[in-house]
């Protein structure tokens, strides 16, 4: 068995989920095992994105999520959608900026 993290945000909240899984758990897996998914059911698995210690496991760079075999004091993340994009912000907080 292993001990690894399970992280979640909201602006109302987060919440940090350790547990210990058997060796060779998918972080797919973990997140399913957590129990996060209850605690926050807004979590939609089909289009949320995750990252292990803010490396996004996006199938370029890193594994899948469903493919990242974790290893011992990972923490998954998993993020939530932009609000803005951050151009956009960019530009917005620029025009405040002007006046």
């Amino acid at each position: 068995m292993i001990e690894v993290e399970v992280v979640y945000a909201e602006p109302a909240g987060q919440k940090l989920i350790a547990l210990k899984v058997p060796v060779g758990t998918t972080a797919l897996a973990a997140v399913q095992q957590s129990g996060i998914l209850q605690e926050f059911p807004s979590i939609d698995l089909n289009t949320a994105t995750f990252g292990i210690f803010s490396r996004p496991l996006d199938g370029r760079s890193t594994p899948n999520v469903d493919e990242y075999i974790l290893q011992e004091h990972d923490r998954v993340e998993i993020y939530r959608p932009l609000l803005i994009d951050p151009k956009q912000a960019r530009l917005r907080r620029a025009a405040r900026a002007k006046r």
